[in-house]
């Protein structure tokens, strides 16, 4: 199945993706959880979601607006250097662990809605990657029973702002800019996806191919991924977890070639769909209260 979270007639629903459009769970099964994150963690709403979808009337895509799949995660979570030609072309060691940092909830935003040229920055940079949402609340989980605990899969961007990343040691504020972490366009279930490390994955930007890899080449795969983390912290319903990027980021290039305002940014990865993102001026303006 594919989930979604979306805009409509100025309500927030979330519904089943299909062929002639989306079905929206609240008038076709109004018992059913109205949150994402409460219905891919309930095993028996998920169970009544398909019958539920059958029988309900589509609204066209083209009517309504798609959000964040998952709007408010709780924690976000990105792996670095977890594709060896990113991290050939960074100069930096094949790490001998893994390599986590946090994107604040903040940086969320919609698979389809702008992005912001931060105004303190011009160094703005594109990472396509593979997202998932945990379904169950878990802890040591080992590899072998990761999946269970995956409720779905989906497309991210993780907008990086280079020059705030890179001058300290840690990667949390320039990886966490407002509206630098665009996901969607829907949650793939497991059961639509097959093997999750077996997909390709491509960005363009402006139409030009800059990113073009498959999930075989992660260096730690998304089971491997779960089962270190949840060594560490519980793992909550809601959590979103980017995997990595591949090679062809602008900061790797030569020249260097980062994001402009008017530039258009497209990740697509088979069976997940794609998202497309326009770059704009950041408002700077000051917000209290």
């Amino acid at each position: 199945m594919k989930l979604a979270t979306f805009d409509y007639k100025g309500d927030t629903r979330i519904g089943v993706v299909a062929d002639a459009g989306i079905v929206d769970l609240s008038v076709a099964a109004p018992s059913l959880p109205r949150d994402m994150v409460a219905l891919v963690s309930d095993d028996k709403a998920m169970a009544e979601v398909r019958a539920a979808a059958a029988k309900g009337n589509a609204i066209p895509l083209a009517d309504v607006h798609l959000r964040a799949p998952v709007p408010f995660p709780g924690k976000v979570l990105a792996i670095g250097l977890n594709y060896r030609d990113h991290v050939e072309e960074s100069g930096q060691p094949m790490p001998e662990h893994q390599v986590w940092f946090n994107k604040q909830h903040n940086c969320i935003t919609g698979p389809f809605d702008d992005v912001a040229l931060p105004a303190v920055s011009s160094l703005l940079d594109y990472e396509a990657e593979m997202c998932f949402v945990i379904g169950k609340r878990c802890k040591h989980v080992p590899k072998e029973r990761a999946h269970e605990v995956i409720a779905g899969y989906f497309v991210g961007n993780d907008v990086s702002v280079r020059d705030w990343q890179l001058r300290t040691n840690t990667w949390q504020i320039g990886k966490s800019f407002d509206t630098h972490g665009p996901i969607g366009p829907w949650i793939v279930t497991p059961d639509e996806v097959g093997d999750p490390h077996a997909l390709d994955i491509k960005c363009w930007v402006n139409g030009e191919l800059r990113q073009n890899s498959n999930t075989k080449h992660l260096i730690f795969n998304c089971f491997d991924q779960i089962a270190h983390l949840s060594q560490a912290f519980t793992l909550d319903p809601g959590d979103v977890i980017f995997t990595g990027t591949s090679g062809g980021v602008g900061a790797a290039m030569k020249p260097m070639q980062f994001l402009k305002v008017g530039d258009v940014v497209r990740v697509e990865i088979e069976k997940l769909g794609y998202i497309e993102n326009r770059i704009v001026p950041e408002k700077a303006d000051t917000v209290i209260g």
